[in-house]
C-alpha cells in the first residue's frame, strides 16, 4: 500500500462513525444483486455498521419444523407480511439487508469489508433438502427433509441429534457488491466477481474480504447466516439462522482485483468461481499465484510449485449454480 493512502485510510478508520441497519421490509433486498438498486444507507469510507439479517428460512418454514410463534422474530414476520411484488424480486432466494452505498467507491477499486463481530440472533438453525437439489439429485432420495437444529449459545454448540453436537461457527454466507451495471439484475444464489453466496465458512468474526467493486459506491448486501456449515454446503443449505454483523468498510484505491480476496490471522484466501468445477480450481490457482507473486515478488515458476506444496484448495460450495475453490495460503510459511 502506498504510503499516502495508508495514512488516508489510517485517518479514515481514526474517525469512523458507527452505525445501525436492522432488517425491515424497506431495508431488505429479496433474491438479487443490482447496480440500480436504492441504497438503504449512506456511510463513509471507515465507518463502522451493525447489521441485522434474516435466516434464509421463511416464517411459515420454521413454524413446520416446530418453532413457536413467538421464538419467530417480529421483524421477520413484518418482512414476509410486506412481500414486493413478484416482478421486483429475484430470482435468488434470499432475503438481504442492503444495500449500503459507501462513498467513493468506484468501479476499478476494491471494497475492504472487516468482519469484526457476529452474534448468533436465534437460539435455532433451519437445515432442509429436496430431492431436486443439492450434491445427491436424480433419484437419491424420493422425499426431503427439513429439521430444527437448537443452538446452546452457552455452551457454543449446536444439538443435531441425539448424542450429535457441532461447535458453533457463525458466517455470513452472501456478502456482495453491485455487479456491473450491464449484467442488470442477477441471481442471489451463484456467486462471482462480486462475491455475493460464497458460502465460505472461513469468513468469520476476525476476517476480512476485499470485493472489486463494479458500479458507483459499490452498494454491498448480506446475508444467508450460517451457524456452521461444512465445506461443500453439499445438501444446499447450512445451519441457517439470523445473524447480527459489526462490519467496518474501506474504500482501498490502491489495491486491483479480479475476482475477489480473503484475509484470516492465519491465512490469506485465493477465490476461484465457475459452473465447472476444475475451472473454479484453475482459478483459485492463478489467483493464488497472483497474490504471491504480486505481495511476495515471487516468480510465476516458484508460486506455482508453492501452491501445490503448501496451499490447500477446499471446494467452498457445489450447489449454487457455480462452484467455488478457496485456496488457503499459510502466513506462518514466510519468515
Amino acid at each position: 500500500m502506498k504510503p499516502f493512502l495508508f495514512v488516508l485510510a489510517a485517518l479514515a478508520a481514526a474517525h469512523a462513525a458507527d452505525y445501525k441497519l436492522t432488517s425491515s421490509p424497506s431495508t431488505v433486498v429479496w433474491g438479487n444483486y443490482w447496480a440500480g438498486a436504492k441504497p438503504v444507507l449512506r456511510i463513509q469510507s471507515g465507518d463502522r455498521v451493525e447489521i441485522l439479517t434474516m435466516s434464509t428460512s421463511s416464517p411459515a418454514a420454521l413454524a413446520r419444523v416446530g418453532v413457536k410463534d413467538e421464538d419467530i422474530q417480529p421483524e421477520w414476520k413484518d418482512i414476509y407480511a410486506h412481500q414486493p411484488p413478484r416482478e421486483e424480486r429475484g430470482p435468488g432466494g434470499h432475503v438481504l439487508t442492503g444495500p449500503i452505498y459507501i462513498e467513493g467507491a468506484e468501479p476499478g477499486d476494491v471494497l475492504e469489508v472487516r468482519i469484526q463481530k457476529i452474534r448468533i440472533a436465534t437460539p435455532y438453525a433451519y437445515n432442509g433438502f429436496s430431492p431436486a437439489r443439492g450434491v445427491l439429485i436424480n433419484g437419491e432420495f424420493e422425499k426431503g427433509k427439513s429439521r430444527l437444529i437448537p443452538l446452546d449459545l452457552q455452551r457454543n454448540v449446536a444439538k443435531f441429534a441425539d448424542g450429535i453436537e457441532i461447535p458453533l461457527h457463525p458466517f455470513f454466507g452472501s456478502m456482495g457488491v453491485a455487479p456491473d451495471p450491464s449484467k442488470g439484475k442477477i441471481d442471489s444464489a451463484p456467486p462471482g466477481d462480486h462475491a455475493g453466496n460464497l458460502d465460505n465458512k472461513d469468513l468469520v468474526e476476525g476476517t476480512t474480504l476485499y470485493i472489486p467493486v463494479h458500479a458507483p459506491g459499490a452498494l454491498f448486501e448480506v446475508g444467508d447466516g450460517h451457524a456452521g456449515q461444512g465445506n461443500g454446503e453439499v445438501d444446499i443449505t447450512a445451519m441457517e439462522t439470523s445473524l447480527i454483523g459489526t462490519f467496518q468498510f474501506v474504500v482501498r484505491k490502491d489495491m486491483k482485483l479480479t475476482w475477489p480476496r480473503g484475509e484470516t490471522p492465519t491465512h490469506w484466501i485465493a477465490m476461484g468461481i465457475d459452473k465447472d468445477l476444475n475451472q473454479a480450481l484453475v482459478i483459485a490457482v492463478k489467483e493464488a499465484i497472483d497474490f504471491l507473486v504480486t505481495e511476495k515478488h515471487m516468480t510465476r515458476e516458484d508460486a506455482y510449485a508453492l501452491c501445490s506444496v503448501a496451499v490447500d484448495f477446499n471446494v467452498t460450495q457445489a450447489v449454487d449454480g457455480t462452484k467455488g475453490v478457496h485456496g488457503m495460503i499459510p502466513k506462518s510459511i514466510f519468515k
